[in-house]
């Protein structure tokens, strides 16, 4: 099986269909089929082969699909990166894939120099620009050149199709490995369990280098008719009017995304009667952006749940009329399993806490050069989520702590090892430790304890101020507490969970 057979397939039954809006320009099904295969024979020009990691590094643009289209014609391996990463994550996902080729932007070109002083055999970058750049390639150019390739390298259901790179707790990201069987699965599955009707146009605004771009890709495999509609930057007037404009039925976003919304100061200014799906996933969403959202706009914010790992669609509440339940994450996926368990394994009641662990057809292979990792978190075919929560008499479940110690915040995973690491080149501050925090608006915040080096003295405002120099703004912690020593275990580990009471 390879995915990109199967897509071509949905999409030569609907050559005409305009399946993409980009920059408000129309892309019919065959202009976007057309691309994708005069891109596979510039890469075969380029020494791509069969089983090759290639990276996608670019914001969201109709070029990111085509390039997942061109990389599976091949048999190769897409690996899309988070273009907002530093020069240090990204240069390490470079080094830990081996990718030899980038397919890229000019934005991005000082992270690229960067990673390439590491990994010398990334040689090829190709860049969506028009203008021509030194040492790299235009994409458009070569491809206004090619011919169409259209011959498709046969897979094995088992092949990797994709490496996604995933925020670890220890600070280090983890390649995710789909497959081209769990991409088609993950695809049907879905279908099957969110009873959505054919025809329907969706934006997409959350960022093609996760899964979710992933998803986009595959969404005409089962789905007649869909469009989407790409947008790059998340500006509420773009969005909304955009809504408006394609008349617009589903839409996903993250918490800090509908929040945001509800800070609109005019919700009744464009025309969103074509709105059925208001989805959301990747954080906790409150009750009161829930109720405030359905106040202003009069739709209802249906929650979901997954992990890369199991292809990022795992639970989701009923899009139907059957029962909803605000702040859960609803009912597994058609054939997925999902169970809670004790630190022993054994299987908790209904109500009772504990950790929640999945199996499906569309968990990961396992992590890319990592096999401790993957023997970690694939356990006899289960997966283990970190994520503590309980299932209840309705068989709906819910989460309601986190194993791990990741931060997600606004959707995006933030290791606190990188803060932590921040936070003790500071001369003044002997030990550092971060945890999440609730936040109204990012669905969780960072909260930094520092405890001062012997003889020094530091204050919030100082840590702060040395955060502001070293880290991103949205890494700089919202709260910091000064503590004489941090708590810890008789081995000298510090307890994040003691942290965790002080208020």
């Amino acid at each position: 099986m390879n995915i990109a057979k199967l897509r071509e397939d949905a999409v030569l039954k609907e050559e005409d269909h305009v399946g993409f809006v980009w920059r408000d320009r129309e892309i019919t099904n065959s202009e976007y089929l057309s691309q994708s295969r005069k891109l596979v024979s510039v890469l075969k020009d380029l020494g791509v082969k069969q089983g090759d990691t290639i990276i996608v590094q670019m914001a969201n643009c109709i070029e990111v699909l085509q390039a997942f289209g061109a990389i599976w014609r091949l048999g190769a391996i897409s690996v899309p990166i988070n273009y907002m990463m530093n020069e240090e994550e990204t240069a390490s996902i470079y080094k830990d894939c081996g990718a030899k080729l980038v397919i890229s932007s000019k934005d991005h070109l000082p992270k690229i120099s960067a990673a390439q002083k590491i990994s010398p055999e990334m040689k090829t970058v190709l860049l969506i620009d028009e203008e021509i750049i030194e040492d790299t390639l235009c994409f458009h150019q070569l491809i206004d050149n090619a011919t169409e390739e259209t011959h498709i390298v046969e897979t094995q259901d088992d092949d990797v199709a994709a490496l996604i790179y995933t925020a670890g707790t220890t600070g280090k990201s983890k390649g995710v490995m789909l497959t081209h069987y769990n991409l088609w699965i993950n695809s049907k599955m879905q279908f099957e369990s969110l009873i959505m009707p054919h025809g329907m146009t969706n934006i997409t605004i959350l960022p093609l280098c996760h899964s979710y771009g992933i998803a986009v890709a595959n969404s005409g495999l089962f789905r007649k008719r869909s469009k989407s509609v790409i947008l790059d930057t998340f500006d509420l007037e773009t969005i909304l009017s955009s809504i408006e404009k394609y008349k617009v039925n589903f839409i996903a976003l993250v918490p800090t995304m509908y929040v945001f919304l509800t800070f609109f100061p005019e919700p009744k200014k464009y025309d969103l009667s074509s709105m059925k799906y208001w989805m959301c996933g990747s954080a906790p969403l409150s009750l009161d952006t829930w109720n405030t959202f359905k106040q202003m706009y009069g739709g209802q914010i249906i929650e979901g749940w997954g992990l890369t790992e199991a292809g990022a669609n795992n639970a989701c509440n009923p899009v139907d009329k059957r029962l909803k339940k605000v702040g859960s994450i609803g009912l597994p996926m058609k054939g997925t399993q999902i169970k809670i368990i004790d630190f022993d394994g054994n299987t908790m009641e209904q109500g009772q806490q504990g950790e929640i662990i999945l199996k499906s057809p569309a968990v990961m292979k396992g992590y890319w050069n990592n096999p401790e990792e993957t023997d970690k978190v694939l356990i006899d075919g289960w997966l283990h989520t970190g994520d503590v929560g309980h299932v209840d008499e309705d068989r709906y479940y819910w989460i309601t702590d986190r194993k791990k110690d990741l931060i997600i915040k606004g959707g995006e995973n933030i290791s606190p090892k990188t803060i932590e690491e921040a936070l003790h080149h500071h001369p003044a501050i002997m030990e550092a430790a971060v945890i999440a925090i609730k936040d109204d608006v990012y669905g969780e915040n960072i909260k930094a304890f520092v405890s001062p080096a012997p003889k020094q003295t530091i204050t919030p405002e100082q840590v702060i101020e040395h955060c502001k120099k070293n880290l991103s703004s949205f890494l700089v912690p919202k709260e910091v507490v000064i503590l004489d020593a941090l708590p810890k275990n008789l081995v000298g580990k510090i307890l994040k969970k003691d942290l965790r009471q002080i208020k």
